[in-house]
């Protein structure tokens, strides 16, 4: 009986969680998954409680320190140490992670048709495909992977041009705007058609363009014509009489407007008396509405105060309550603890024998086949008070070589705190049994350790690799009617040899 060693690392390191789900179409099996992200395994840990995680998602878990397996508790099944997931705790599942590797598997992207096995897809396909669907960074739109360069060049609101003028650089968007600034900009004279003129350059042509356009000097007493540069002075001597006329009238106006001025200088003399009276009366009411203020803010200030010290008074018996309530929670988790132990104790033994009993043994197995839950340890037995601390380990839908058509049955080496008194390796003789309740054929198997096998020097951790038995007992045994199975319970026992101790 060969002692089960760890599967050897991956040389292909991680680090990203599962493979979508999509990507085996209809074929998916509950035993793929990781129990953290829920995504197909990539590159699987089994954890002591016989669960299996991706590298990524288990070293991320336990990166904080000492986690609870979520999936134990899920099911039911938590066993403390055996559920705490930690640095060291778990293995490689090189066995799973070979099957998962060679499952077939399509691309999830639309249109893409590429089918192969999710290891090919992980080299070569996964991150590659040009169907898959990014977000551009500028504008954030999604597109193709093949379309990216073409979207970048033609699509993208957000591409950056450079002015073919100034040869500045602008968003498309701002390609308007930019037209509406721009001084190299070609522009064209209204007076003499010139085209191209950059418009840096267009106020310093209409100055001296003789055929621009311009207003008649005469524009500020009312001649509303314009007249080309060039034609100015034949138009003031053309329109000399009419020009005159708009003067006199302008001047005329300018004199009733005198007039009117001063009439409204006196009313103006007269509104202003009556407002200053208007203003003292107001003087008055503001004095007496800046008195009540004052009082109000005075009330105000005191309420303030009062209010401060009421708030410091509510957090200070918040945070008391706080404190309290952590008090009782640190207080409940230490007695959860304690019982913990006392029922682990109390199935303690420290002869070297030890029974275990297993109940609800159908909906146990149950989950073994369905691989919530393939392996159970039992509580820690000892040789003697202060000798080898041990345990069981059961597969009930076996394990390696006996799963699917055996019960496993394994011995494990744990670390106690007695070792530095101990003889290492560990060398007596192991015997175990499923009993027969009518006490007529027990099933028995025995070994002697392999004195070489790292399941048995002294345990640098919580406990060794296990080793024993994966053809224990056929489960065509368990089947039907027999005496192995009564009340839905079966007993196991371990027999340590205690000769030479």
């Amino acid at each position: 009986m060969a002692a089960q060693e760890p599967s050897p690392p991956s040389s292909m390191e991680s680090n990203k969680p599962g493979f979508p789900k999509k990507i085996l179409g209809n074929k998916l099996e509950d035993k793929h998954l990781c129990n953290c992200c829920h995504n197909i395994l990539r590159r699987p840990f089994q954890a002591q409680c016989g669960h299996r995680f991706c590298s990524y998602c288990f070293t991320r878990t336990v990166s904080n320190g000492p986690q609870k397996c979520s999936a134990c508790i899920k099911e039911d099944i938590f066993e403390d140490p055996t559920s705490i997931l930690k640095q060291g705790c778990a293995f490689p599942d090189n066995a799973v992670r070979r099957e998962v590797e060679h499952l077939p598997a399509v691309c999830i992207n639309e249109n893409c048709t590429w089918k192969g096995t999710i290891k090919e897809y992980e080299l070569s396909h996964e991150g590659k495909c040009e169907f898959m669907i990014i977000s551009c960074p500028s504008c954030k739109e999604h597109i193709r992977f093949n379309e990216q360069e073409r979207h970048n060049e033609r699509e993208c609101p957000e591409r950056t041009l450079n002015c073919k003028y100034c040869k500045e650089p602008f968003h498309f968007k701002n390609i308007k705007a930019h037209d509406e600034i721009c001084p190299k900009y070609p522009m064209i004279c209204e007076g003499c058609a010139k085209k191209k003129i950059p418009r840096e350059k267009y106020v310093d042509h209409i100055k001296f363009c003789s055929k621009f356009r311009t207003p008649c000097r005469f524009h500020v007493v009312g001649c509303d014509m314009s007249v080309e540069k060039e034609k100015i002075h034949d138009h003031e001597r053309a329109f000399a009489y009419e020009h005159l006329n708009l003067l006199l009238h302008y001047i005329m106006g300018m004199k009733a407007s005198r007039a009117g001025e001063k009439t409204k200088v006196a009313e103006l003399g007269r509104r202003c008396t009556e407002l200053e009276v208007k203003a003292n009366t107001f003087e008055n009411v503001v004095c007496v509405l800046n008195r009540e203020v004052e009082r109000f803010a005075t009330t105000m200030e005191a309420s303030n105060r009062q209010h401060k010290l009421d708030q410091d008074k509510i957090e200070a018996l918040s945070n008391k309550v706080r404190q309290l309530e952590r008090t009782v929670g640190l207080k409940d988790l230490t007695v959860a603890e304690m019982e913990g132990r006392l029922r682990e104790m109390s199935a303690t033994t420290f002869d070297g024998v030890f029974v275990w009993r297993i109940s609800d043994f159908a909906k146990k197995r149950q989950d073994a086949i369905a691989g919530r839950a393939p392996a159970m340890f039992s509580p820690a037995f000892y040789t003697s008070k202060y000798g080898y601390k041990m345990c069981l380990r059961i597969y009930l839908n076996g394990d390696g070589t006996g799963r699917g058509s055996h019960l496993s049955l394994f011995f494990v080496v744990m670390r106690g705190q007695s070792d530095a008194l101990l003889k290492w390796p560990f060398n007596q003789k192991v015997t175990l049994m499923l009993l027969d309740q009518s006490n007529r054929e027990h099933i028995i198997d025995a070994f002697r350790p392999d004195v070489t096998s790292s399941s048995f020097q002294r345990p640098v951790s919580e406990m060794n690799i296990a080793s024993g038995c994966p053809l224990f007992c056929p489960l065509s045994k368990l089947d039907g009617k027999n005496s192995y199975i009564r009340d839905d319970t079966i007993f196991i026992k371990a027999i340590v040899d205690l000769t030479g101790l």
